[in-house]
Parts: structure tokens; sequence; C-alpha cells
């Protein structure tokens, strides 16, 4: 089975959200959404360690446009359906195809933060996930002292499976930190 020849839609929505693949022209707003959550997300993502230009990001939008299309990530856009204002990032990474093995990644705007959207978009993409990816695991991991990760994972119903234990370095590299891994099969 080829991955590339898996059809299956580029959107969708939940009662809030307009959740899409990445297109060309995307990275001003993902640009600005950074730019505003910078605090809230250098202790978590890799990304946000050094300023980016928005040359930067429209690059990184474009190349996942393309993984999306081989089929080799799938990051989808959250944006508010009445408004349009993007309100996050999130999609399905480190595919196995073979097992239908996904993990979802997110991260949020921080104007938008404390609203339920990160929780209604992690519950949408699990569902598609399971509906039209026929996905057998679906993975949220995130480091032990992300609380609020981790509240989108209990909040939507994942099971606490593990902390793994001294399991990677932390985003600055100073120290070894424990990640939990949430997981939802199909039954």
């Amino acid at each position: 089975m080829k991955p590339i020849l898996i059809d299956f839609p580029y959107e969708f929505e939940t009662e809030r959200l307009h959740i899409r693949y990445p297109i060309p022209g995307d990275g001003t707003a993902v640009h600005q959404a950074i730019q505003s959550s910078m605090e809230e997300l250098k202790p978590w993502m890799p990304f946000a360690q050094s300023e980016q230009t928005l040359d930067d990001v429209e690059a990184n939008i474009r190349e996942s446009h393309a993984d999306f299309l081989k089929r080799t990530d799938l990051r989808l856009l959250l944006f508010n359906k009445n408004s349009g204002a993007l309100i996050g990032s999130s999609g399905l990474h480190r595919i196995d195809w073979t097992l239908r093995k996904f993990e979802i990644g997110y991260w949020i705007d921080s104007r938008y933060s404390g609203e339920g959207y990160m929780s209604e978009a992690v519950s949408g993409i699990s569902d598609f996930a399971f509906n039209h990816l026929e996905a057998k695991r679906v993975e949220i991991r995130c480091n032990k002292n992300n609380f609020r990760s981790r509240k989108v994972a209990e909040r939507v119903n994942f099971d606490l499976e593990a902390i793994l234990r001294n399991d990677s370095l932390s985003i600055d590299g100073k120290e070894l930190i424990d990640t939990c891994v949430y997981a939802k099969i199909t039954k």
C-alpha cells in the first residue's frame, strides 16, 4: 500500500472550528499567531526557541503542504468558523501507515487559550483519524510538566498509558524530562 494513494478529506469542521491542511499563503496568519504566543510556546516547542521571519514560516507552511500531499505528515490548521481567525496548529504526526498509528501534536495562539478550542480540535482530529484514516491507535505525547497539554489529553478522554522517565532532553538541552504518553485505540 502506498500512502500517497490514500484518499481522504483535506478539511472538516467541528462545532466552532474549520480544520484544514495548510496551503501556500497561510504563513502570515501562522507567523502572527507564533509571535503573539512566543512566551507560552518557548518552554515546550523547538520552533519557538529562536525568532522566525515571515519567510521562514511561509516556507514551513509550504513544506507542510507538500508533506500532507505525500502523506508523510498531516499538519492541520485550526480556524474559527465565524471569524476566520487562525486559532492554532495541530495535526497527525509520526505516522505509521502499516499499523495505522498517529500522534497528535498541537499548539494554540495564546489569544484564544482557555476557551476550549484545543480540546475541541483534538477531539475532532482524533475522530477524523479513526473515521477517515482507519486509525488503530492515536497518541498524544507531552512533557510531564506541560500541564495544559496534559489537561487537553485528559479532557478528550485519552488514557495515560505511561510516563517515560528520563525520555528526552528539555527544550534548552539542560535537563532530562519525563514524557507522558496518552492514547486512544480502536476497540
